[in-house]
């Protein structure tokens, strides 16, 4: 039998059983918890956690003035490691001039453009991805607040509807794995609650850094499903139930994941 269809198989049973309720709150466990002991050591050693690379890029970044207004980030927000500190672990965060949340990538983009008056970077860039992990990491270590301001309730609402929504030619939901079936194994891989609380993190398959939507748009097309493009509205409600849904659990980002 061909990986693929091994893959496709082991997705369909998984999907066999009815969804679980949800994972209660004292019962969450970050993905950290479900890596093997070299996997950990390279989190944790930041000499080793090749994420890093990706944060000190970020930092150069933030002090780089550019743009029509030659400004850089440091400018308005000063040194990050006081200013950024909790910031990632409220985001999504709700816009008011645009009446719907935003990602810590799209707040960023929106500074460049507004602020700095310079292009905005594309999604899974290097240079976005490095502004966006430097940032996160400064609240490294800090509990996820995101979602509690009560105007983000219907997104978080419509995030969780597409949780449990069963799509694709599998016909599989992200609660089928993450919910009912945590602690077994896919494809050799650990099949983890799927909590967010690393990203953007270094996936060893992808010998790089990458973010959320990455990782959501690679399951919902791992389900034979058409995945949303980078920044659509769905995939911003489905981070920001994630990351709801991971209240209070310690950021780590960058983590390293499989």
């Amino acid at each position: 039998m061909k990986p693929s269809h091994a893959i496709a198989l082991a997705l369909l049973l998984l999907g066999g059983s009815s969804l679980a309720a949800e994972i209660p709150g004292g019962e969450r466990r970050s993905g950290y918890s479900f890596m093997g002991p070299d996997t950990r050591a390279m989190q944790d050693d930041d000499t080793s956690n090749p994420g890093m690379l990706f944060v000190l890029d970020g930092e150069a970044l933030w002090n780089k003035k550019l743009g029509a207004a030659d400004k850089a980030c440091s400018d308005c927000h000063g040194d990050a490691r006081e200013s950024m500190k909790g910031v990632a672990a409220r985001y999504p965060a709700f816009d008011k001039a645009l009446g719907r949340p935003v990602t810590l990538e799209q707040r960023i983009n929106m500074e460049r453009t507004q602020r700095q008056q310079a292009e905005a970077l594309p999604y899974e860039s290097h240079d976005l991805l490095a502004l966006s992990v430097f940032v996160a990491n400064q609240s490294r270590g800090m509990p996820i607040t995101a979602g509690d301001d009560p105007e983000l309730k219907p997104f978080v609402e419509q995030g969780h509807a597409l949780f449990m929504q069963r799509e694709g030619q599998l016909n599989l939901a992200c609660a089928n794995c993450h919910n009912d079936n945590f602690d077994k194994r896919l494809a050799g891989s650990p099949i983890t609650q799927g909590e967010p609380n690393g990203y953007p993190e270094y996936r060893l398959e992808w010998q790089t850094l990458g973010s959320l939507e990455r990782r959501l748009r690679s399951c919902i097309t791992g389900v034979r499903a058409q995945p949303p493009d980078y920044g659509a509205p769905e995939l911003v409600a489905l981070e920001l139930y994630l990351m709801s849904r991971a209240h209070g659990m310690k950021m780590e980002t960058p983590a390293v994941r499989p």
